[in-house]
């Protein structure tokens, strides 16, 4: 009989043929050809309303504009500065807050106790909004790279603990009445059964938690940062240059869709199994 690793694998070797041939090529570039359209028709569409003068160059400045300040600060050094401080403030973050719920998530999803105990506090935490946990954060722990960290990390936390949370709480009470009658151990039903199950609801959370911590990271460069992104934003307002705020922008949207594209590489990759529209060929 052919064991279910044995298929495991042959799926998996089944759904790599079908991504590199011709037709999976074919669907992925037919992707990201239509994934641009609209932006690019946009951006167009912004740079000829510039040029003909219909929006005010100290309000909007066009994308040209904007781009020749992009290429400024990438020849004088600073935009990798900028950059690379935002990714690490938003990595940092991202890793604590994530590890967080996946403990504090696994807790709660698995025992009624602990859900009863920590959720209520947990759902009122999360409704506070970010910008007032920057003052207390300043309190505790200065305007130093901890209290940024920690408020991206407050961000990230709550969509992946719900998540996980509501993954594990969903597996299908038969799925586990079948690991028991096959008298699987605490950790085999845990690997085999609750993990796949829960995968899907996981992953989404991390992907939602990364978008939020892109939003918070924000808010953490607004306490007395001197290099980041966010920093530019304020840069830019008090020198009433336009183009270094919208700058910053596009550069939060550029970066936070590359980190989410990885994410959404990793959730194909690990869910390569489930049999599904979007894993269709």
């Amino acid at each position: 009989m052919i064991s279910e690793t044995q298929k495991w694998k042959a799926g998996e070797r089944a759904a790599a043929a079908k991504l590199s041939s011709p037709k999976g090529l074919f669907k992925k570039g037919r992707g990201i050809v239509l994934g641009s359209i609209l932006p690019v028709v946009l951006l167009i569409a912004w740079e000829l309303a510039a040029k003909a003068g219909l929006l005010a160059p100290h309000l909007l400045p066009a994308p040209s504009v904007i781009l020749e300040k992009i290429i400024s600060m990438y020849r004088d050094g600073s935009l990798f500065g900028h950059v690379s401080i935002t990714l690490t403030r938003v990595f940092l973050g991202f890793a604590i807050g994530t590890g967080a719920a996946v403990v504090i998530g696994a807790v709660v999803g698995y025992a009624k106790t602990a859900e009863q105990l920590l959720d209520p506090l947990f759902q009122a935490v999360r409704s506070i909004p970010s910008l007032a946990w920057v003052p207390l954060f300043i309190l505790w722990m200065g305007i130093g790279e901890p209290s940024k960290i920690s408020l991206i990390a407050v961000g990230v936390f709550f969509p992946v603990y719900l998540n996980i949370v509501a993954g594990i709480q969903g597996v299908d009470r038969k799925l586990i009445e079948v690991g028991k009658i096959y008298q699987l151990s605490p950790f085999q039903l845990t690997k085999r059964i609750i993990l796949p199950a829960a995968l899907p609801s996981f992953i989404t959370g991390m992907r939602s938690g990364l978008g939020l911590g892109w939003m918070f990271v924000v808010a953490a460069e607004l306490m007395g940062a001197s290099e980041g992104l966010g920093y530019l934003l304020v840069v830019g307002q008090n020198t009433y240059s336009p183009d270094t705020v919208i700058a910053s922008i596009l550069l939060f949207a550029v970066l936070g869709k590359v980190t989410d594209a990885i994410l959404k590489w990793i959730e194909y990759r690990s869910l390569k199994w489930q049999d599904s529209i979007s894993n269709q060929a």
